[in-house]
């Protein structure tokens, strides 16, 4: 059963502005099985506690309880469930535990302000429990509970600590077995069966171990609290992934924490352990919404992709070094060619001579204009867009985030276009009717009237990194397994088209400079 732990009403505890009244109903119309009222140093009576259920107008299963929330002389705040006494502010655990025998004692909100409790106060042996996720704990801090619960395994609860209606029962506690009195409800405390309600998700890729998390009961307006924990296996992963983590922090930091553009939080790190905590985003990817959407919302949200990267581009920004681009990309483009190589593809000769002009081509553009370099998402492709609501009732609460920066460096912002061009045909190629009914242009267009880019040959620069990315997914085909495929042959081929059609543009010497409208980029 769920239950509300932690809360405080207007009526006995300064600090609130929420009647007990509200605090039920609210509670119980957020699917909780009850309630334990815990006001400063005040203990509800029984007759209290009637005629609250009475005005509250709630069913007789729902339970109403009475703890109380006691400032003690070594933890600070201590809630304490099934205890007939009331304690003054100053009473010491040992008191308590002579007094009140067979009450549970939890330590509130310890992570409280970023302080961090030691392992040997959080197994203290007269606490029976620990709230880990409350209401007063930052996103930070809810983590940090988590890893420590994790890792020492003592008894936790999770408490909303509400003062406001607005988000009571927010963060309950899940009991294994029902409980019908305080009294019992301690005992179950006592015995530690009980935990916070959260769901987590573990996951393993190459380099990281992942689990995500979403705290707490879910509301009319569907929010709760979600988190990435991210586990790096070697120091060399651990690197990249800091950096990402860095890229987001700043990102926030521009303004694309919150509103329509967003990226998710970058929430903490940890050095000793190689793990990165960062927020989680409620949504779909573009690759899943635009399957499902109707041709206007799919419209909408294609070009909101757009938008999204126009934005980040404008920003100018160049957080990573200019010069890495191109310290990088022989190496990176020689790997493509590797591949075939390493299995001795018939069309090996064909990729070595893609690699060969890309690489002088981007040479080209690198001479022409490293200043202009801005910091790009690297890998920007429908899988990586998320399209989101905050509340699934409210239109006006849409976003679109994008996600995994490791890929990011400072680049041409052409770069990133191509590679969506690239990848979005590639990764719809099975699904004709999306490229269809959403032609690329509804994406090149949006970010055109968003970006002005100030480079005059920018489509041809698009061209060349779609013939790039397209050589790119070639290699992962072979890495895949898919070498014979017909795909690997059509994303060799596309990227053979695309280089064609750049003999009229400025990145081919000899040739004048072709209009931009001369160079088509997709539908070969």
């Amino acid at each position: 059963m769920l239950l509300e732990m932690h809360c405080h009403s207007k009526e006995h505890s300064r600090c609130s502005v929420v009647s007990a009244v509200e605090l039920v109903q609210r509670v119980f119309a957020k699917g909780l099985q009850g309630i334990v009222l815990t006001d400063h140093h005040y203990l509800w009576s029984e007759n209290e506690l009637h005629n609250l259920r009475r005005a509250a107008k709630v069913p007789e299963h729902f339970l109403i309880f009475s703890g109380q929330e006691v400032h003690t002389a070594e933890l600070g705040d201590v809630l304490i469930y099934g205890a007939e006494e009331l304690f003054g502010k100053g009473s010491s655990l040992a008191a308590i535990r002579a007094s009140a025998p067979m009450a549970a004692l939890v330590w509130a909100h310890p992570y409280r302000r970023g302080h961090r409790p030691k392992a040997e106060l959080l197994n203290h042996p007269l606490l029976d429990a620990v709230e880990v996720f409350n209401s007063n704990h930052s996103v930070r801090d809810n983590s940090r509970a988590l890893q420590d619960w994790h890792r020492e395994r003592f008894t936790a609860i999770a408490g909303t600590d509400t003062h406001a209606g607005s988000y009571a029962g927010l963060y309950p506690t899940l009991f294994d077995h029902p409980v019908a009195t305080v009294a019992e409800l301690a005992l179950e405390l006592r015995k530690g069966r009980c935990r916070p309600l959260l769901k987590e998700i573990p996951k393993s890729g190459a380099k990281s171990q992942v689990t995500e998390v979403t705290f707490g009961a879910k509301g009319a307006d569907e929010f709760r609290e979600r988190i990435i924990i991210r586990s790096l296996d070697t120091a060399a992963n651990w690197r990249s992934a800091r950096r990402a983590h860095g890229i987001l922090a700043e990102l926030s930091r521009q303004g694309f924490d919150g509103g329509l553009f967003r990226v998710p939080r970058a929430i903490d790190q940890d050095s000793r352990s190689h793990t990165l905590i960062q927020q989680g985003l409620r949504g779909k990817s573009l690759y899943d919404k635009l399957q499902g959407a109707t041709p206007a919302d799919g419209r909408l949200f294609l070009q909101l992709a757009a938008r999204w990267l126009a934005r980040l581009h404008q920003c100018r920004l160049q957080l990573t070094a200019v010069g890495e681009f191109w310290q990088r990309e022989p190496e990176r483009v020689g790997r493509y060619v590797e591949r075939f190589q390493e299995i001795d593809h018939p069309h090996r000769a064909r990729a070595e001579a893609l690699a060969e002009m890309i690489l002088t081509r981007e040479a080209q553009v690198v001479r022409a204009g490293e200043a202009g370099f801005v910091q790009g998402h690297g890998d920007f492709h429908p899988k990586n867009i998320l399209l989101g609501q905050d509340n699934l009732d409210n239109r006006d609460t849409l976003f679109v985030a994008a996600i995994d920066f490791e890929s990011s460096l400072c680049l041409p912002p052409a770069y990133d276009v191509g590679c969506f061009l690239a990848q979005f045909r590639n990764q719809f190629f099975q699904h004709p009717q999306i490229l269809e009914r959403y032609p690329e242009s509804l994406f090149l267009e949006a970010y055109l009237q968003a970006a002005q880019p100030r480079d005059d040959d920018f489509l041809a620069q698009v061209a060349l990194f779609r013939a790039r990315t397209n050589l790119g997914i070639a290699a992962y085909l072979i890495k895949l397994g898919l070498g014979e495929s017909e795909d690997l042959w059509r994303v060799l081929v596309e990227a053979e088209q695309g280089i064609s059609r750049l003999l009229g543009s400025s990145l081919w010497p000899g040739r004048e400079n072709a209009s931009l409208a001369t160079i088509p980029l997709g539908d070969a």
